[in-house]
């Protein structure tokens, strides 16, 4: 404690406290970033069925950014934290981290890529939809559509926080927020978005439907397979034209590749080969290779593998649902 000089009646100065050091632990490159767990226990809530309560007890994982071009990537390494300004009104300041509301799925990987990439520091708030964690009031809030990803910056515009769900609408905010892979110049920003939503009404969906049919269906619908399996087959076939003489969707590196990377890497499960699409290969090799994406899809990887996506109640959770 610091003290301040005796007055002259003799009686001692009144004592000020010492300022306090932060509790945040600093993550080293090539570490993974120390797990923080709640020290006390909510008062289980009632909820309606296939609700969970769980969220108010979720793991919370610190990452950020690092300083200096990466090392090689470890599976599940977290980068050192990046001081310095990130817009808004905090110029010079240390930045506040957003919080990524996400588990480990393509449309997670956007997020957490994106966020890599552009070497801004976050936390993790883990959402176990094979749980119903998606269900709980307190993510609704932030993702009214009860889907991941989420985030949360409490540096938006203005300086105020701001909540944004949906994954294309988030990589254009980060994007328009960093100026990375999200070009200014409306001509290049509209080739952008315009493979943007192409994966987003397309690729996605339609490889997200090739996957359950031929993944996780109780029972084989031939149907269903080959619908979905075919469009997905023309879908690459529309990107493998794209690439033959440009090196990403869009001319340059990008967020519509960003949110490509995590369905086109998922290929076998939905029934493709790639030695059909020999630029989607080439294009997603290259990518794949980037220190940033592989740190993306490596978040939280081991805890959503324990997850058995076969589990009848899983699967309630997950393809059973009606509006609520």
């Amino acid at each position: 404690m610091a003290r301040t000089p005796a007055s002259k009646s003799g009686k001692a100065a009144s004592r000020t406290p010492a300022p306090r050091r932060s509790a945040s632990r600093k993550v080293a490159p090539g570490k993974v970033a120390p797990v923080k767990r709640a020290s006390t226990k909510s008062t289980p809530s009632k909820s309606a069925p296939g609700k969970s309560t769980s969220a108010s007890r979720k793991t919370t994982t610190t990452r950020s950014a690092p300083k200096a071009a990466p090392a090689p990537v470890a599976k599940g390494r977290a980068a050192a934290a990046r001081s310095g300004s990130r817009g808004g009104a905090r110029t010079g300041a240390k930045p506040a981290p957003i919080e990524l509301f996400y588990w480990s799925t393509p449309n997670g990987w956007k997020i957490s890529i994106m966020l890599e990439e552009c070497r801004l520091p976050y936390v993790v708030r883990p959402i176990n939809i094979g749980k119903g964690e998606q269900f709980d009031p307190s993510f609704l809030a932030v993702a009214p559509n009860n889907r991941i990803p989420a985030i949360v910056d409490p540096d938006g515009p203005g300086g105020r926080p701001i909540s944004i769900f949906e994954s294309g609408a988030i990589l254009q905010y980060l994007g328009r927020k960093t100026g990375k892979l999200y070009p200014a110049d409306e001509r290049k920003r509209v080739e952008v978005d315009q493979w943007l939503m192409w994966q987003m009404g397309g690729l996605g969906p339609m490889a997200g439907q090739a996957h359950h049919f031929r993944q996780y269906a109780r029972e084989e619908v031939p149907y269903a397979i080959k619908r979905y399996t075919d469009e997905v087959n023309r879908l690459y076939g529309v990107m493998n034209r794209r690439l033959a003489d440009r090196p990403f969707l869009a001319g340059a590196y990008s967020i519509a590749d960003v949110a490509c990377i995590g369905w086109a890497s998922r290929y076998e499960r939905q029934g493709q080969d790639l030695a059909d699409f020999p630029h989607v290969k080439r294009w997603l090799d290259t990518l794949l290779a980037r220190p940033a994406v592989a740190r993306g899809m490596a978040l939280a990887a081991e805890a959503a593998t324990g997850v058995d996506m076969k589990d009848p109640a899983v699967q309630a959770l997950l393809f059973g649902q009606r509006a609520r």
